[in-house]
């Protein structure tokens, strides 16, 4: 089944209090080497038939509407061609 994936991410002026405590986590647990961590939310949205302009144009209302806050999220809608393996 065709996987359309929303991620949302805060806008770059919005303040990520999550993303800041992983970011001060990390040099604590042995890693470096990283300057910024931004923290944000994937949604997976299986979808019926072939994912079509107007799917991804109604997948993007949905992320306008009720996946993210447009004042101060961003999102983009994407189709995932392949099922990664997870560790």
């Amino acid at each position: 089944m065709p996987r359309v994936v929303v991620d949302v991410m805060p806008k770059p002026e919005i303040l990520d209090p999550q993303g800041k405590a992983v970011h001060g986590a990390l040099p604590r647990l042995g890693f470096t080497g990283v300057s910024d961590v931004r923290q944000g939310k994937r949604f997976e949205l299986e979808v019926e038939g072939p994912v079509t302009d107007e799917v991804l144009a109604e997948v993007a209302r949905m992320a306008e509407t009720l996946l993210s806050n447009p004042v101060i999220e961003n999102y983009t809608v994407r189709i995932e061609e392949s099922v990664e393996v997870q560790a």
